[in-house]
């Protein structure tokens, strides 16, 4: 198992590099940099020589006068010292800006997974041992409904339907009156009431897709063998169908469970866009609108290592739960 873990580590070492290396160079392929913007705006105010006297200084201050290669190495070896350079748009230093977003974006994600998991593996099991019966074609039904609708399009009629029938405002994570307050137990309340909206927008989809697969994989189990020797046996059927062949359905969904993080994270960065949400989606949106390298670089890496360690936690529990895995 020891050797196992150690392969996988070392193998995401180099995805990180890779990912590290092209997210830098796509972030910058648009025409023209941050810079380019700034220079307008300088000169609608300031007129030529002013603009261009500080724009000259702006890409020193930024090192955008260097070549692309030595600003990725500058920049690398400094977020691996974590010191992640300064932000162009906020004039601020880049880990002032993200340590907050990215702890409400994992407590959005993470509680997403297990809003997913927790309604969608007995949703599955139940509509497979009521095959085409009216309540597993109803889930069926709302299963693809789940899996076509977009996440935006939820978070705002969700949004819209609460707060006409329930006179309650979820835009943001807050009400306005709490921002920027110590926390208490009336911010906590109604951070939760706010919080429950984006949980399940993110974790519709998923579960909707998760639900599926478990239906599938538990009536495949259903029809092996030893599902038939256990009923021969006499074991009741719940016995068989959550001791036994539960337990052999679930064993794919933990391979899932790595590849639900990226679904997870592009889901909630549409969602916090629409929702107002303070989190690392829209930042990075506007990151990348403006070409703010060093803050979008730094909010791709930060991600790219959540998600690459999501997935050696769920290779590791795989292995886990199949000592087949560890042998190969």
């Amino acid at each position: 198992m020891t050797a196992y873990i150690i392969r996988r580590i070392l193998l995401a070492v180099p995805t990180l590099i890779a990912i590290s290396i092209i997210g830098f160079i796509i972030i910058q392929l648009p025409k023209g940099d941050y810079l380019d913007r700034k220079i307008q705006e300088l000169e609608e105010q300031y007129g030529d020589s002013s603009s261009m006297e500080m724009a000259e200084e702006l890409r020193k201050r930024y090192g955008l006068d260097k070549p692309m290669v030595i600003r990725y190495f500058v920049w690398v070896t400094g977020f691996i010292q974590g010191e992640f350079g300064e932000s162009f748009e906020y004039e601020v230093e880049v880990s002032e800006l993200v340590w907050d977003r990215l702890l409400l974006t994992l407590l959005i994600s993470i509680t997403a997974l297990i809003f997913t998991y927790i309604i969608a593996i007995p949703l599955g099991i139940y509509s497979a041992t009521h095959q085409y019966k009216f309540s597993d074609n109803f889930l069926t039904l709302l299963s693809f409904i789940g899996m076509s609708l977009p996440a935006f399009l939820v978070a705002l009629a969700l949004m819209v339907f609460v707060f006409e029938v329930f006179g309650i405002p979820l835009f943001g994570l807050l009400s306005s009156y709490y921002e920027g307050a110590p926390w208490t137990t009336g911010k906590l309340v109604d951070f939760l009431k706010h919080l429950w909206l984006p949980v399940i927008v993110v974790g519709l989809n998923g579960t909707a897709g998760l639900m599926r697969i478990m239906r599938g994989n538990l009536l495949d189990v259903l029809g092996q063998p030893f599902v038939r020797t256990a009923r021969a046996k006499g074991l009741k059927e719940t016995i068989v169908v959550i001791k036994h062949a539960s337990r052999l359905a679930i064993n794919p969904l933990i391979s899932i469970l790595g590849m639900s993080l990226p679904a997870i994270l592009s889901g909630e960065a549409i969602v916090s866009i629409v929702l107002g949400l303070p989190t690392v989606g829209s930042l990075l949106f506007r990151s990348l609108l403006v070409e703010d390298i060093y803050l979008a670089g730094t909010l791709l890496m930060l991600q790219s290592i959540l998600l690459v360690t999501g997935n050696l936690l769920a290779d590791i529990a795989l292995a886990w739960a199949d000592p087949r895995i560890r042998h190969e």
